[in-house]
């Protein structure tokens, strides 16, 4: 949901020129022909490498494990070798060490029956939102103004009068009141520091008096196009600020952080990604983060493939400029679709719905763009040959994003589109099928399923709750679905998404935090994370239904289908290894898995400390 505004057969061999099953009697009489020497390493030894040079080939013989390759075809393997940032043979241990272990001396990594699985493609997150937070007071679980109130009472305590203080992560629906803070609330700790901290939706933040006041926000301060100041009841306003275009009229005031200082927390974040899981992203950040990326990977430091985003919004000329700058075609860093925003959040009663909240007849959300504007640009943009994204979170918004594409298709004729929605949490059940009809892919994220079922079905009642996070009727009906994170907004942590799939109960160590009370009063039955079955169970999918749609799912989203996602010959050597084997386990012992080895292009990135 984060704006970019804080501104990725068991036992056979499938490589080429494939053998028939060899007995290790002709194994061991082709290896004294061939002379090769393998040179053993143990797992725990491993070392991160730098990508081998070009003119060099340099092959790396994963053996012994226990393999998921993720091709429907041949799902599980013993042995791979990795040459040169790409699989080069994948099946059983004899095939692969004749077929793959020739032409140079094989280095050797003994998985020991490890669980190995392609690595995650996040189809949605922001890494420049993300390295800002980490530079800021974090507010991420905290159950309580007056614990907001602490934290950023530490964080005061180290800065000087005046100093802009930013935070995010903060989410009043874990709150006994569940209302929104005020600027009265921040003064108390911070009558001198200009306040802004950022909702954990990036939809809305509250400003403390001394921010309002920089930004001279008064009662006669107009609300901007698409986003709402709150107000009391004398006209004043409380410090809430509703969507982009109001937040914009504060944090414009906030000085900018260096490039350094960005970059020390981008890399924070990247160090992060790599512990995840996660070998490829789809970024959604300000164009300006592309230039620290390109940085990261002239210096050899990039350790995740990353296509970005760009803005929708901007002039078609600025759009192909960038498209140029940035190139499509590079494997680590590529520009890729034009990201649009039609609603807001269901959390802040800001997606828009196609009738009031349920919890507050007053409204039915906010749709933050003109659709007849979009619907303009995006026909024009789509004849530029671009792909398109619409941000839509209610059912309004969706409908309004599948008109689009319906009209952009009509005014342009068929091609291979793949344009997408962006979380499409809540879609009325007639536009379900429109998915499918249209060739519009359901970009979506697990994890808020198991966030918002603690007050979603408040916000939305019984029936309208049934086309809520709906993975299930979207991909019987025939969709597409591309799966990711939204980190910052949710944690980064594809394991969650995947307890969330097969479960759609709260993790363990987060069903005490539903409510004030603890109890079920969010949604219902189930709402708690406790009752069998989960909230809206016919909704689940399967443990490798919800793996391929972070896999190649998201691959599909971004034109990147057979080049990663599956541990299949001639695909991308992106690969984690695993302390367990998720197919072997409970759903509640996906998110007590641990990464130990994360591999991208080849190469590892991230090692478990032992």
């Amino acid at each position: 949901m984060r704006e970019s505004a804080k501104r990725t057969r068991a036992g056979t061999l499938s490589g080429p020129g494939r053998a028939e099953f060899c007995s290790l009697r002709r194994l061991l009489i082709a290896a004294a022909c061939l002379g090769f020497i393998v040179l053993a390493v143990d797992l725990r030894s491993l070392h991160a490498q730098e990508p081998p040079a070009a003119s060099a080939s340099h092959t790396t013989l994963y053996l012994h494990g226990r393999i998921y390759t993720n091709d429907p075809t041949h799902p599980w393997a013993s042995a791979m070798a990795v040459r040169d940032g790409k699989i080069a043979c994948v099946g059983d241990i004899s095939s692969v060490m004749l077929e793959c272990s020739t032409g140079d001396t094989p280095e050797t990594v003994q998985l020991n029956n490890r669980f190995v699985m392609p690595g995650f493609n996040d189809a949605h997150l922001h890494l420049g939102g993300a390295a800002i937070d980490k530079l800021s007071v974090q507010l991420n679980g905290v159950a309580t103004v007056e614990e907001l109130q602490k934290r950023l009472a530490a964080s005061v305590a180290q800065h000087k009068e005046g100093d802009w203080i930013t935070g995010s992560g903060w989410d009043q629906t874990l709150w006994p009141d569940k209302a929104f803070p005020t600027r009265q609330q921040l003064d108390v700790v911070s009558p001198n520091n200009p306040i802004f901290l950022t909702h954990i939706s990036g939809h809305v933040a509250v400003a403390n008096s001394a921010a309002l006041k920089i930004a001279n926000i008064t009662k006669t301060t107009a609300d901007p196009a698409g986003s709402k100041i709150e107000r009391d009841a004398n006209g004043e306003a409380t410090g809430m600020l509703l969507e982009d275009g109001a937040m914009h009229i504060v944090r414009s005031k906030i000085p900018e952080l260096t490039s350094e200082q960005i970059r020390q927390g981008l890399e924070l974040v990247l160090a992060d990604v790599a512990k995840n899981g996660i070998t490829s992203v789809q970024d959604n950040s300000d164009w300006e983060y592309f230039a620290l990326y390109h940085q990261l990977k002239d210096e050899g430091g990039l350790t995740v493939r990353i296509t970005e985003w760009l803005p929708f919004e901007a002039p078609l000329t600025d759009l192909r400029n960038m498209r140029a700058e940035g190139g499509v075609n590079d494997p680590m860093l590529r520009t890729g679709m034009l990201k649009g925003f039609l609603d807001g959040a269901l959390g802040s009663h800001t997606a828009a719905l196609l009738a009031p909240y349920s919890d507050d007849p007053t409204t039915s959300g906010i749709l933050t763009a003109n659709v007849d504007d979009y619907r303009k640009m995006a026909i024009e943009r789509d004849k530029a040959g671009f792909q398109i994204g619409f941000h839509a979170i209610g059912d309004k918004a969706n409908r309004a994003a599948l008109d689009i594409f319906e009209a952009v298709a009509k005014a342009n004729g068929p091609r291979d589109r793949r344009d997408r929605i962006e979380h499409a949490q809540v879609v009325s059940p007639e536009d379900l099928p429109r998915f499918a009809a249209l060739n519009v892919i359901a970009s979506m994220q697990p994890s808020h399923e198991t966030t918002d079922m603690r007050w979603a079905e408040q916000r939305l009642g019984p029936e309208r709750s049934k086309g809520a996070y709906a993975w299930k009727s979207l991909q019987k009906s025939g969709a597409r679905l591309a799966f990711g994170t939204d980190y910052d907004v949710e944690v980064l942590s594809p394991f969650r998404g995947l307890y969330a799939c097969t479960t759609r109960a709260l993790p363990a160590e987060t069903a005490g935090t539903t409510s004030g009370s603890g109890t079920n009063d969010a949604a219902g039955a189930g709402a708690s994370g406790n009752s069998a079955g989960g909230w809206q169970p016919l909704e689940k999918i399967s443990l490798e239904e919800c793996i391929r749609a972070y896999t190649t799912g998201s691959a599909y989203a971004e034109f990147m289908q057979g080049k990663k996602g599956e541990l299949r010959s001639g695909e991308y050597a992106d690969f984690i290894i695993l302390s367990a084997d998720l197919t072997k386990i409970p759903p509640a012992q996906y998110t007590q898995t641990q990464v130990l080895t994360t591999v991208v292009a080849g190469r590892t990135v991230y090692q478990l400390p032992q």
